[in-house]
């Protein structure tokens, strides 16, 4: 596999760091939680190779792009004005906009937002949704002895110190734990009585990284040296940017309301894996099944049997078929 080169661009009045292969037209990718511009290391290299400019910043607040420390500078127009920053800086019209993660709610809103430069989207794990008609945390689940990790992330500080203890600790137990052989783990340990399946609950008195963490072997997909690599990101950049966009949920709510029934009108494909922790909340399977209804030209929506979260890693093969028939098939 190619390498990609890296280098720092001005956008949106931040300095991004992009990493950049091959050449023709854009394609522009966003990583999500916690994962860096590394996360599309196999897409960089399938896309280059197969005719187009593949680009991955790493997103604000991540790696060796810049941090700001104040939590409103992390709302879903700054992000989106980013990635028009990108594009700006590559002397780019437009380009087709790929997100996993987090990075699937920046894409999926800058082909909403801005379907003159995002003229076809791909999301990854994360579907589109709209508006809710309440505030998102006001609405997500806590008891007595838990609460959702979203809430969990909401005070500055406490996610941080937990997170930033041990990075490499972090990310392995993380990548391992929302991967689709982690996820199988859980489900049997809850069938056999040993554990709750509470997917997605921290606990008061506790914190996120619970249980017994990853195993000696990790599953094949994901390396000791690619552990490394995200490990030592963070423990340069830290917890704090990412875990800031955490913190704008609400006000992204309150920010959005004038776009409330604006649609995803542009050509779009949904792929995510079965395992996958964001789909296992009750009413998801009915939700996906009238998806078209708010993104009107979806093209697909693939599953891949056996993946969890970590789509673009975890299945790389598929994922790069299905991005590459998908641009291919895009009109100019």
């Amino acid at each position: 596999m190619t390498e990609p080169t890296q280098r720092t661009i001005e956008s949106n009045g931040i300095r991004l760091n992009i990493a950049e292969q091959g050449k023709g037209p854009l394609v522009l990718m966003c990583h999500g939680f916690p994962e860096s511009w590394y996360s599309w290391r196999h897409q960089i290299d399938a896309l280059a190779t197969a005719g187009f400019h593949a680009v991955a910043p790493d997103m604000r607040g991540y790696g060796k792009s810049d941090a700001p420390e104040a939590v409103d500078q992390y709302t879903i127009f700054h992000l989106v004005g980013d990635m028009v920053g990108v594009l700006d800086a590559l002397e780019s019209p437009t380009a087709v906009i790929i997100g996993h993660d987090w990075g699937a709610n920046v894409a999926w809103q800058a082909a909403r937002l801005r379907p003159d430069r995002f003229p076809a989207v791909v999301g990854l794990s994360v579907p589109f949704r709209p508006r809710s008609p309440v505030r998102p945390t006001s609405i997500m689940p806590q008891t007595a002895d838990t609460q959702f990790y979203m809430l969990y992330f909401q005070e500055p500080g406490v996610a941080e110190t937990e997170l930033e203890r041990d990075p490499r600790a972090t990310v392995r137990n993380m990548l391992y734990g929302a991967s689709g052989e982690g996820a199988a783990a859980i489900r049997a340990a809850a069938a056999s009585g040993s554990a709750a399946l509470d997917v997605g609950m921290v606990p008061r008195k506790g914190g996120l990284l619970r249980g017994p963490g990853a195993p000696a072997t990790l599953p094949a997909w994901l390396s000791e040296a690619d552990i490394d690599f995200y490990a030592g990101e963070f423990k340069r950049s830290g917890f704090r940017g990412p875990l800031n966009y955490y913190r704008n949920i609400d006000r992204n709510w309150e920010l959005m309301g004038a776009f409330a029934d604006t649609r995803v009108t542009v050509p779009a494909l949904y792929i995510a894996g079965d395992h996958d922790m964001v789909l296992a909340a009750p009413g998801t399977a009915e939700y996906l099944a009238g998806l078209k209804q708010f993104v009107p030209a979806l093209r697909n929506i693939q599953m891949l049997p056996g993946c969890g979260h970590w789509t673009q890693q975890e299945r790389r093969s598929e994922v790069n078929t299905a991005i590459i028939d998908f641009v291919r098939s895009l009109p100019g």
